[in-house]
Formats: structure tokens, sequence, C-alpha cells
């Protein structure tokens, strides 16, 4: 087969895999060795992405998330902040999607909007307000910030390559500002003004625990005399737990006071139904304990079968303002932004070396920083990046951008531009952005070099496009996470987002070109 037909045909069956919603690690492992199997690359060519310091860079921005958050900094930096909004719905909206832009400049979408639901679900419940009023708000206002710092989004980092494969330079880790900042302001300030009218009100069938008011639930629910402020520390905490059928302490005493025969944990107190237990009986099946310990004890009971943990330890730590290594991840962290905003060493390096002192410092374990990482995207771009090689090398991105300036006229390159990033907002609703990106840059490397004009130009407008993630729960990680909290339903999204998309294209149809020219 003639390998501008096999890529076309790959590329086309990899979008209906993607948005007929097949795995897309399956999907993304697929395009690479179909494009492998058809002789359109070679097998290094093929699997270059698994090595790419681009893909690396990525991960290693999931562990200093993933750091940040387990030490309880983005709980704090959230508690602070929200803390101070009341109740008022407009200055609430205000004061979440304000700090769901700033906390994804520097942990990604996903991270932010990780980090802010449950805190946002408490907040919500407090102040008598709709959680579907505040979960969408946040989630946009995230896609927005993501504009603002090189380790916003994939998506930046891999068009800030790309723009140097083609010939181009790389984007400054503060440059997407320029397009970012004013979005950002604009799109928050819609937010606030039309949020309260358009986000859909929706009762959710479930909602996540409210792990923020643990402390004082189980001191009222147990009746427990040990202060509310002491049972959530940086160094210990304080956990339900279930005994199981089948479990080894069936048959023992445990009783307040008392410690478990294994990792020394405290018990605070043990009861059967709403009734404390007695020193004449033994635990039996049911039966829920309190228990108290270092936070590491605290999980190793977990992974044990003595008992069922109501809520996972690593979950309840991440509750606590500053914990335990905040200090130290927030050093790793500055020195790393601080890396990256001056380009001493490559992205990946810097990267690097603040996952490497993440684990060094016992901020995370090496398994924990493993789990950390988002591996779905990784195995997405480093699938999917092929791609952009082939159509580079086969032909297939000339022959494609061709017939774009036979349509449009190669005299008017800012339509050529609006048709892709019209393109890449339509695509990424159904695909992820990062894939939809990775199709059509190597489309737009070859019409910037077919007419001469600022690759730079073409980068940007994709991102911004890229990031118009409105329409669909799919689009993006983060829209499925506040789904089912806020109880939308899939047409809910366009509604709110329709004003939103059409700003961010306007942005990267007419601010882009005027902030980078396309004459470069």
């Amino acid at each position: 087969m003639d390998p501008v037909v096999a890529t076309f045909v790959i590329l086309g069956l990899a979008v209906i895999a993607f948005a007929a919603g097949v795995n897309v690690v399956i999907a993304s492992l697929g395009v690479a060795v179909a494009l492998w199997a058809t002789g359109v690359l070679t097998l290094d060519q093929a699997l270059a992405g698994f090595g790419d310091p681009t893909v690396m860079f990525i991960a290693t921005l999931f562990v200093v998330s993933e750091a940040l958050d387990a030490t309880g900094v983005t709980t704090w930096i959230a508690e602070r902040v929200v803390g101070s909004a009341g109740t008022g719905r407009r200055r609430l909206i205000l004061v979440v999607s304000s700090i769901a832009a700033l906390l994804t400049a520097f942990i990604s979408v996903n991270g932010a909007v990780a980090a802010l639901v449950p805190v946002v679900v408490v907040v919500a419940t407090q102040a008598g307000i709709p959680t579907s009023k505040l979960l969408m708000p946040i989630a946009f206002a995230a896609h927005a910030g993501s504009l603002l710092l090189l380790t916003g989004t994939p998506v930046n980092i891999i068009v800030s390559d790309l723009a140097v494969q083609g010939g181009g330079t790389a984007f400054g880790f503060f440059e997407f500002a320029l397009a970012g900042l004013p979005l950002t302001i604009v799109v928050i300030a819609y937010l606030v003004w039309l949020g309260p009218k358009l986000a859909p009100l929706r009762t959710p069938e479930s909602a996540p625990p409210a792990l923020g008011d643990l402390a004082p639930t189980i001191r009222r629910q147990y009746e427990l005399s040990t202060d509310t402020s002491q049972l959530l520390l940086r160094d210990r905490g304080v956990v339900e737990a279930v005994v199981p059928p089948r479990s080894p302490l069936i048959g023992t005493q445990l009783l307040p006071g008392m410690t478990t025969p294994r990792y020394g944990l405290v018990v605070l107190a043990a009861q059967r139904g709403d009734v404390p237990l007695t020193e004449q009986e033994r635990l039996r099946a049911g039966d829920v304990l309190v228990l108290s310990g270092d936070w590491s004890a605290l999980r190793r009971k977990a992974a044990s079968s003595e008992l069922l943990i109501v809520d996972d330890p690593e979950f309840v730590r991440r509750t606590v303002p500053l914990g335990r290594g905040s200090r130290r991840t927030l050093v790793i962290a500055g020195v790393m932004v601080v890396l990256l905003a001056t380009g001493i060493v490559p992205p990946a390096i810097a990267g690097l070396l603040a996952a490497g002192a993440v684990v060094i410092t016992r901020v995370l374990t090496v398994p924990e920083t493993f789990r950390a990482i988002q591996w779905t995207t990784v195995v997405l771009i480093a699938g999917m990046l092929p791609m952009a090689t082939a159509f580079l090398d086969t032909g297939a991105a000339e022959l494609l951008g061709n017939a774009i300036l036979d349509l449009t006229g190669p005299e008017r390159p800012w339509l050529v531009l609006a048709v892709l990033s019209v393109a890449t907002l339509i695509l990424g609703q159904f695909v992820s952005n990062s894939a939809a990106v990775l199709v059509l840059a190597p489309v737009a490397i070859a019409v910037a070099t077919q007419t001469g004009t600022n690759i730079q130009t073409y980068m940007m407008a994709l991102t911004v496009a890229a990031a118009a993630a409105f329409f669909t729960p799919v689009a993006t990680p983060a829209n499925l996470m506040i789904q089912e909290p806020g109880g939308y339903r899939f047409g809910d999204y366009w509604k709110l987002g329709l004003v939103p998309a059409l700003l961010f294209l306007a942005t990267a149809v007419f601010w882009v070109p005027f902030v980078w020219p396309l004459s470069g």
C-alpha cells in the first residue's frame, strides 16, 4: 500500500476508534504498530515516542503534581482561598475558578480539577449551593488556566517540541500567558456573570466523600474525647475500619486505649452498630474500629486483610494542609520552575531532577511515583507521536496542506489558520486534545513551510483551539471528573461552554497572529 494512503487510512481508523470509545491505550498503540506493519515507518521510528524527551517530561510532571497533592499543598491553597469566599454564589465561582486556573498552570488541568472537586463539594454543601453550579466553572476555568504556563497541559509541551522539529523555535515557559492570561480573565468573568444562570441545575446520584469534614464527623459520631484538631496531623491520622469475615482479629479484644497487634495503631473507639463494645465482648465481623497512628502504619494496615478501611489513608492524608514533606515539595517545585523558566537545562532534565528529588527526599516512594503517572496519557502521546512523523515523512501533511491551500488560497494564510483552528476544536471534543494536535500539527507545519509563514503562529493557534474542550464530557479527563459529582448529562456542557469556545476560537484566529505574526 502506498505510504500516504496507509497513513490516512490508519489516521481514519484511529479517529473512529477514539470516537467509538475504544480504550485510548489500545488505539494509540495500534497506531504505532500499524505504521510499522504497513511499512510507513521503521520499527525505531514507530516506537520512538516512548523515548521522546517530551513524553518523559510529561511523565515527570505527573510525579511533581502528585507530590504537591499528596503533601497537602493543593489542599492548603484551596482551603485558604475558598475559605475566604463566603457563601455568595458569584463570589464562590470567582474564587474557585481563579484558584483552578492558577493551580492548573503548575500541576495541569487534571491535577487541579482532581484536587479541587472534593473541596468544592464540601464548600457547596456548606453554602447551600448545588454542586452542579460550581464544578463546571472550575473545569472550564482550568482549561483556560492551562494556557498560562508551559506546564499547564501536555499539549503545550507537544507543540513547543513540534515547533522546533518543524524548523521554528520553542515557546518560552511564560510565553503561553500572552494568549492565556487575557483568555483566563475573560473566561472567569464570563463564568461569574453568566455561570449561575447557564450552569445546569442537576442532582448527582452520588458524590465523592466529604473528607474535609472527616475529623469532626468521626469525633461526633463516636463521641471521642480527643480534640478534633488532633485527629488529623502532618505525621499521624485517623481512619474508620470494619472487621471483615475471616479476619484474624475476630475473637480478640480491642478496646479504646489498646493497640493493634500489628503496626501499633491506637484504638480510639470500638462499636457494634451504634453501641460501644464492653470489656466482656470480643470482636465479630461487622464491628467498627476507629484507629489512630502514623500515616505509614495506616497505609500498611489498609493494605492488609485484617480490616476493611472505610476511607483510604492516602486520600485522607491529602486533606491535611501542608502535611509532612510539603516544604520539601515546594522547594523542589520552585527549583523546577526556575530551571524551566531560565532554560538552564532541557525541560525533560528539569522534570527528571524534580521527580528524582521527590523520591530521594522521601516525599514519595518509588511505587507511589509510578502510580502517580497517568499512563493512559503517556501511552496515548507516545503512540500518537509516530503519526506526526509519518505525516511529515510520507508527504501526507504536505498533500493535505496543499488541499487546504487550494481551498483557501496561499495568499490568505489567515484563512488557513482559521480552518486548522476550527478542525482542532471540533476534533478535540471527541478525541483527546493531545491526539487532535498530533494529527493536525504536521499539516500546519507543512502549510507554514510551503507559504514561508511563521510556524509558531500555527502551533499556538492549535494549542488555544485544543484547550477549548467545552462541549462534551469526553473531551478531557477533567470534564469526566466533574460529570458524576455534578450530576451532569452529556448535553449539558455546550450550554455553558459555547461562549468560551467561541472566545478561544477568536483568540486563535485573531489574537494569536497579532502576538505571533504570520510573517515571522
